[in-house]
């Protein structure tokens, strides 16, 4: 039994899919993996569903009907992994950009220099990000430093989706309120554990752009994270967040005194 599990979304990612679970299986660190499937017409669930008869204690698939974005995906994966009672919880690209060597760092973070949160920062040295045009490079710098200024979060790549979490941040977050569903969730889950008192540890990682299959990354998925934080900041004038040490229990009984 690992303590550990690496979520990974995939939508027509045959080309990547059983490369990527290899290569999170040979590391040293034992790794648990499920694959979220939003009905790849490829046959992307079908190469899991192979692989799962050579990996049946160590690799889980949960198949939805269509593409229901990016941050239902993880929601569902973190539910899951919180039900089964994983420790570290991951989340990593199908595509090879995330270097799936890099879990060990995230997962040292966490486990041994007391991160709740540990994120895999193309920016906290330098900007570390190849074949990308330089467009869209400066296009996610410059976005990640508006993200900063706006909400006050001390990350510098504010919207990398390369991150472990220790169970109880996942727990504590009220993950059926949040509101994004594409890549401004990778934000709203930053500040928003940053909000409950949790530490974030930024590990300088190389993202690569993928080599197989096609990018999901579109200017609307940008536009809904610049305008989502805006939105973000002036939510949290309002609301009152859970803090890091709190029970169920209390959470439960401060419900139950508001309701």
């Amino acid at each position: 039994m690992s303590d550990s599990i690496v979520i990974i979304p995939t939508y027509n990612e045959k080309e990547n899919i059983e490369n990527i679970i290899r290569t999170v299986f040979g590391l040293e660190k034992a790794f648990h993996i499920l694959i979220i499937d939003d009905g790849s017409p490829d046959g992307t669930a079908d190469i899991v569903k192979k692989l799962q008869k050579e990996f049946p204690d160590q690799l889980f698939l949960v198949e939805r009907q269509g593409k229901l974005g990016l941050g239902t995906a993880y929601i569902c994966g973190f539910k899951w992994a919180i039900e089964h009672k994983y420790d570290y919880i991951f989340e990593m690209d199908a595509d090879f950009s995330h270097n799936p060597n890099d879990l060990q760092k995230l997962y040292k973070a966490c486990h041994e220099e007391g991160g709740d949160v540990a994120v895999g920062s193309r920016y906290c040295n330098g900007v570390n990000v190849v074949n990308w045009p330089l467009s869209r490079v400066l296009m996610s710098y410059y976005a990640s430093m508006y993200v900063r200024i706006v909400t006050g979060l001390d990350i510098r790549d504010t919207t990398a989706g390369f991150k472990c979490y220790r169970r109880e941040v996942l727990e504590l977050i009220d993950l059926d309120h949040i509101h994004f569903k594409g890549y401004a969730f990778q934000i709203e889950m930053k500040f928003t554990a940053h909000k409950c008192g949790f530490k974030i540890i930024e590990v300088p990682i190389v993202f690569v752009n993928r080599v197989l299959g096609t990018s999901k990354m579109n200017s609307s998925i940008f536009g809904e994270a610049l305008f989502g934080v805006l939105k973000l900041k002036w939510w949290s004038m309002f609301k009152k967040y859970p803090q890091k040490g709190e029970s169920a229990g209390i959470l439960e009984t401060k419900k139950e005194i508001h309701a």
